[in-house]
């Protein structure tokens, strides 16, 4: 009996090792937007939210609010809301990842009644099921309807810079805590430098009322013809385990020309597998009305 339950825990170790050094895929992340893009068309926005929601994941509404807190106080968001997925990754060992593309949403029946914009959403591995990933966090810019459609760009992790796992639980996310405050701390010093130094060569840039921008040539200068001066406070942030792929978000006031106006930013951040400095991957600011 000993020897049968002993080869029944080697074959049971093994078949974990398996699942746990099989390769992820960013399909994994690709297909539960979609999946959840699906849901919110046949359930609804309210119902199709909660399905997919993490226990902590977070809406802006416009400060962090708890998905599952937010729509189970209202009866039905009115309206219908599609999106597409075009850009996205997954980190190497599956636990973190994100998605980004463009959204209509239709509350009427012409094609007036239309709103366009982008949509990025965060997804982390679900605590129960470790095939499963649960939205994390949500928001969006709107922008005039695109002239052309959204280029795909789905990229798999690099299994090569994976680490392994930190011995300190807090580690992971004192760091990416402490490059997003020395971001912030550098935008207040001057923004085109904080962004040359930061930025990504393949960082994404969302801002309201324009479509997204790509390339750090081209997000300096939209920054530098807009005027734009930030100022910035962290709130949270989260690493995956692998330590290639994170996340932080928190408040802005940015002035923009002569207009001053409040936002709420997320930032997605990547390791650099070369010289292992953290990269801005993808920054969105959502404003924030009525302050």
């Amino acid at each position: 009996m000993k020897k049968i339950l002993l080869a029944a825990t080697f074959m049971s170790y093994g078949i974990f090792a398996l699942a746990q050094t099989a390769p992820v895929k960013v399909s994994k992340v690709v297909s539960a937007e979609e999946a959840f893009n699906k849901l919110v068309e046949r359930k609804g926005i309210k119902d199709g939210f909660l399905a997919v929601a993490a226990p902590d994941g977070i809406v802006f509404k416009p400060d962090a609010v708890k998905i599952t807190d937010f729509y189970n106080k209202i009866d039905k968001q009115a309206g219908k809301l599609s999106w597409q997925p075009k850009f996205a990754r997954i980190s190497a060992n599956g636990d973190l990842a994100f998605t980004a593309g463009p959204y209509v949403y239709q509350n009427g029946k012409t094609e007036d009644d239309k709103v366009y914009g982008d949509y990025v959403s965060i997804w982390r591995i679900d605590a129960d099921d470790n095939n499963k990933l649960k939205l994390l966090i949500d928001l969006g810019i709107q922008h005039p309807e695109p002239e052309e459609q959204a280029v795909t760009d789905f990229k798999e992790p690099d299994a090569t810079i994976k680490s392994a796992p930190s011995k300190d639980p807090f580690t992971a996310k004192s760091v990416i805590v402490n490059t997003d405050k020395i971001f912030n701390h550098s935008l207040t010093i001057s923004a085109l430098a904080s962004y040359k130094e930061f930025l990504s060569p393949e960082g994404r840039y969302y801002f309201p009322g324009f479509e997204p921008m790509t390339g750090p040539d081209v997000i300096m200068k939209f920054i530098n013809n807009q005027a734009i001066t930030i100022s910035a406070e962290t709130t949270d942030a989260g690493r995956s385990v692998s330590n290639d792929l994170a996340y932080s978000y928190g408040h802005a006031r940015i002035t923009k020309g002569n207009v001053v106006g409040n936002y709420n930013y997320v930032r997605i951040w990547e390791i650099d597998a070369q010289s292992k400095k953290w990269n801005i991957l993808l920054e969105v600011f959502s404003a924030i009305e009525n302050e």
